[in-house]
């Protein structure tokens, strides 16, 4: 296989042997932060809008972008190499639930601008920034039915997921996104038609941008809630060749561990992202976590040690100052071994 030549973000393969990068954490728990209103997320554009609008996120890339600016801002200040668009819900399947379908794309494209306006104010040459466009899961899965009385019913099916994809990862390309992250899979099925529809456009558009692949592990079982193995997972979206394959959310570094070593053993020379929990849910903490910044840094730093990463971050519960901790953990080991990947790159 021939080295991919990538039209954006072309220095991520290089950087990525030099030193393990740093992806930003939690969007969610800093927008909680701001302790936002209705009134915060209508602003005058959707002021008259019939449904509840609080909670959802992507919306505050309309009507208050100075704090998605802001939190991508102090992530990139922590070491961050490499923010997340605010767009875990953007697709129009998601947007639904709210009556907003109709704005996904325009979401994408706001929230790929802000994130890449950050970077590009954070970029210098010997650290450059990059806007990843991310793209999540949806209310709505493929492989898993919605009535608990009937197994094969589905409120959903591929073709509709591809097509939500594709115009969410076309705002987030015409907004500037320098790569893809297909992150917090729980549906395999999902995360293949989010991957078709990464193809597709990328053969529409004659744009070629990396992509990393993230699935989650929701419980001590090792599988993900669609019912694969880590190791099942990563043979069903091998084919397309993720600059990176990992895991996030649902499990703290701590109990992730097990399920990392078995992905990184699976997937050979790919190299491996991790972005944890700041550990188990705990409705009496500030951010809703238990784990201080100095126990999250230090687990994911034990992961570096044991030359399991090519990228580190963190999920649900984390802070610009868990990123910091992230990255001072991280910063004191090399990258995990590339094998036959620095061969292509070299090639």
């Amino acid at each position: 296989m021939k080295p991919i030549a990538y039209t954006r973000a072309a220095r991520l393969p290089e950087l990525m042997q030099e030193r393990i990068l740093v992806l930003d954490g939690a969007m969610g728990t800093m927008i909680q932060r701001y302790k936002l209103t209705e009134a915060d997320y209508r602003g005058t554009r959707f002021a008259d809008h019939g449904k509840d609008l609080k909670g959802n996120n992507e919306l505050l890339q309309f009507t208050r972008p100075e704090v998605i600016s802001e939190i991508h801002e102090q992530y990139l200040a922590a070491g961050a190499d490499i923010i997340e668009t605010n767009t875990f819900g953007a697709t129009s399947v998601a947007q639904e639930d709210y009556d907003l379908a109709p704005l996904a794309y325009e979401m994408n494209v706001a929230a790929a601008r802000l994130a890449r306006a950050a970077c590009d104010k954070y970029s210098t040459p010997d650290k450059p920034r990059f806007a990843a466009g991310a793209l999540g899961p949806t209310p709505r899965t493929a492989s898993i039915s919605p009535d608990v009385n009937d197994p094969g019913a589905r409120n959903i099916d591929f073709e509709q997921l591809r097509a939500a994809y594709y115009e969410q990862a076309k705002g987030l390309l015409d907004g500037g996104c320098d790569l893809f992250l297909v992150e917090t899979i729980f549906d395999t099925l999902n995360a293949k038609a989010a991957l078709f529809a990464l193809d597709e456009l990328m053969e529409d558009t004659g744009e070629r941008l990396p992509v990393i692949i993230s699935g989650t592990v929701t419980d001590a079982s090792g599988r993900i809630l669609s019912g694969q193995t880590v190791t099942a997972f990563w043979h069903s979206v091998r084919h397309a060749h993720p600059i990176a394959v990992g895991l996030n959310c649902a499990l703290g570094a701590s109990l992730m561990r097990p399920y990392l070593e078995e992905l990184a053993l699976a997937a050979g020379d790919t190299p491996i992202s991790c972005y944890p929990n700041a550990g188990l849910p705990n409705p009496m903490s500030d951010t809703g976590f238990d784990e201080t910044p100095e126990i999250t840094g230090r687990l994911v730093g034990e992961f570096a040690a044991r030359g399991l990463l090519n990228i580190a971050g963190g999920c649900c519960g984390t802070t610009p100052g868990h990123v910091a901790a992230i990255a001072a953990e991280v910063g004191r080991y090399r990258p995990r071994p590339a094998g036959l990947f620095s061969a292509l790159l070299a090639a």
